[in-house]
């Protein structure tokens, strides 16, 4: 397929419809991404963490999984934005935090943390983490499958909770919610856009604005790759922005050799439906850069940090804005620019 615009007000074309060569495509290509898989050895190296004894699921949970490191300051909003949508219980593997987040997370009562004797890198870049916390937590359900700078983002989200999402996601037969992350930085001088998360702010009300254009989609057989956005415009860093935050997982689900693209391929095409609102760029983003670089934990020894880095160390009063820049009003704004679809509309999707 040639690269598409995104994003697509109203979502029309042939972006997620495919012919039966492209799925017998997909589905071959699951089959040999499921026997490469197979050599990376199961590493059990979770540990309870909570005060509380391990915890089953029930049937009416609405579980969320998410991986942190060093974001104190977003976890009370993100618990809080979480649990509006309707989330009962949060899974957290924190990655040997030093900023006080795992004595936080403990003393919720919602949330049960796991620690590990490795580190981020060691774990597959955590793919290892979250297919252990599947396997613990069972199969046949839905999940949100996160990290703690990630805030999803659909169509009336704040009216319509996840019941209501997932209810309508297996109507059409989905089983898997398409998001892209949207890099989300400040309107004014980044200096000044301190995020602390001790004042019951929300991220998107300081680092207010997103890039309304700038972006590409390609769809290959195993899923819908989107790039560009304001990390690529600015840094130059072409990384993939599609996950699938929202996943009924069971037998046939892994995560693969990418997050971006669980398997099977199969169920990686369906319209938009979501975004995750992405928070990296506040006043102290070049520490946070520098750290992940000195940290390494990142695909290919952080390049894509480096890259940063080394913008930042040319420019070190880089401005975020440009005259696409967009200031984040609600879930409707992201429906008419196209960014997504909404499920609950009449003739969605």
């Amino acid at each position: 397929m040639p690269e598409t615009i995104y994003p697509m007000p109203g979502m029309k074309g042939q972006l997620w419809s495919r012919s039966f060569v492209e799925r017998v495509l997909a589905w071959h290509g699951t089959n040999r991404s499921r026997k490469r898989i197979r050599v990376f050895p199961e590493d059990k190296s979770l540990q309870l963490a909570s005060p509380q004894e391990l915890r089953a699921l029930s049937q009416d949970d609405i579980p969320l999984i998410f991986l942190s490191r060093n974001d104190r300051r977003l976890l009370p909003s993100f618990l809080s934005h979480y649990r509006k949508l309707g989330v009962t219980r949060f899974i957290c593997v924190d990655d040997q935090s030093t900023d006080g987040s795992s004595e936080y997370l403990a003393s919720q009562a919602d949330v049960d943390l796991w620690s590990s004797r490795l580190r981020y890198k060691d774990a597959r870049r955590g793919k290892s983490w979250r297919q252990e916390i599947f396997g613990i937590y069972g199969s046949g359900r839905w999940y949100l499958n996160v990290d703690s700078d990630e805030f999803l983002i659909y169509d009336r989200c704040f009216e319509m909770p996840l019941r209501a999402l997932i209810r309508r996601l297996e109507e059409h037969s989905i089983r898997r919610l398409a998001a892209p992350m949207i890099d989300m930085y400040p309107s004014g001088h980044i200096a000044a856009a301190e995020f602390t998360g001790e004042n019951d702010l929300m991220p998107w009300q300081v680092a207010d604005c997103y890039d309304r254009d700038g972006y590409n989609v390609v769809k290959n057989a195993r899923f819908v790759r989107i790039r560009g956005g304001a990390r690529k415009r600015l840094f130059g860093s072409d990384v993939d922005l599609m996950k699938y935050p929202l996943i009924f997982w069971d037998s046939e689900c892994s995560l693969g050799e990418n997050i971006h693209q669980p398997l099977p391929y199969q169920r990686n095409f369906s319209p938009i439906f979501g975004v995750l609102l992405h928070f990296k760029f506040f006043s102290d983003y070049q520490e946070r850069v520098q750290e992940a670089v000195d940290g390494g934990q990142h695909f290919g020894g952080a390049r894509e940090y480096v890259k940063i880095m080394q913008k930042i160390s040319a420019d070190k009063e880089i401005a975020f804005s440009y005259p696409g820049s967009v200031r984040f009003e609600g879930p409707r704004q992201l429906v008419e620019q196209g960014f997504i679809v909404s499920l609950f509309d009449s003739g969605e999707a």
